[in-house]
């Protein structure tokens, strides 16, 4: 496979509820590098975190190779996770200025995902779609120890995060590397999306629409069922230069 040609959309709603939107996101296809995050805190707390995470990886430069360029991309996140925890701390023990983050990043035949908190990063491949990460909440500790999806329902605060950047002293940061192949569509999506919209309906809207109109199809979808939260999805598309 020759070099890769990425195209990509991006796109964040309030919502139907929410008053702020706490959503970020990145959409640098020059530079193979896309990132939501989702901000959690309280009023404009979650949007300072957020917005924390964008600007410092907005401007930034790819080093010459794909572990040097995710190395730095992992410093950049535990300096704003260390500035998020020393200016909550000043607010009160109690105080949380946090916020999910996912990363994509395209190398050559290769890309990198990195994430911590519960937004998401699938990949649609021959029409089918996974979801690369693994939620970082109580929920997904409950499937890791065996308890089913109805012993689950009854269990309170399944949702709530056990990872996020500002969440914690030691950011916790989980990654993914794998190949990539032509035609491959990757989604990343704060938990607004999930929450409202089904795997099998992001799939047969990936499957069958652009990505740009998937991306709006999507955050439409999400708005029709309520948009309980703020919505943010980011589409990216993988060719091969002939």
């Amino acid at each position: 496979m020759n070099n890769p040609v990425w195209t990509s959309y991006g796109i964040t709603h309030t919502g139907k509820v929410r008053k702020i939107n706490q959503d970020n996101f990145l959409n640098l296809p020059d530079k193979q590098l896309w990132i939501v995050a989702d901000g959690m805190g309280g009023h404009q707390a979650g949007e300072l975190a957020s917005g924390a995470i964008v600007k410092a990886l907005e401007s930034f430069e790819p080093a010459k190779t794909l572990g040097g360029t995710a190395s730095a991309i992992c410093r950049e996140l535990f300096k704003v996770n260390r500035e998020l925890v020393e200016l909550a701390s000043k607010n009160g023990k109690d105080t949380v200025i946090g916020s999910t983050v996912v990363v994509l990043l395209g190398w050559r035949q290769h890309c990198v995902c990195l994430w911590s908190g519960d937004s998401r990063i699938y990949l649609l491949r021959q029409g089918q779609l996974r979801q690369l990460t693994r939620d970082h909440n109580y929920e997904s500790k409950l499937l890791d120890k065996g308890y089913s999806a109805e012993e689950i329902k009854a269990q309170p605060f399944t949702q709530s995060l056990t990872h996020a950047v500002g969440g914690e002293k030691d950011l916790f940061l989980e990654a993914q590397i794998q190949e990539i192949r032509p035609g491959d569509i990757f989604l990343l999506c704060s938990d607004g999306l999930n929450k409202e919209v089904k795997d099998s309906e992001i799939e047969a809207i990936l499957k069958t629409t652009p990505i740009q109109k998937a991306a709006d199809q999507l955050i439409e979808c999400a708005l029709n069922r309520g948009a309980r939260d703020n919505v943010t999805v980011v589409a990216v598309q993988m060719s091969a230069i002939s």
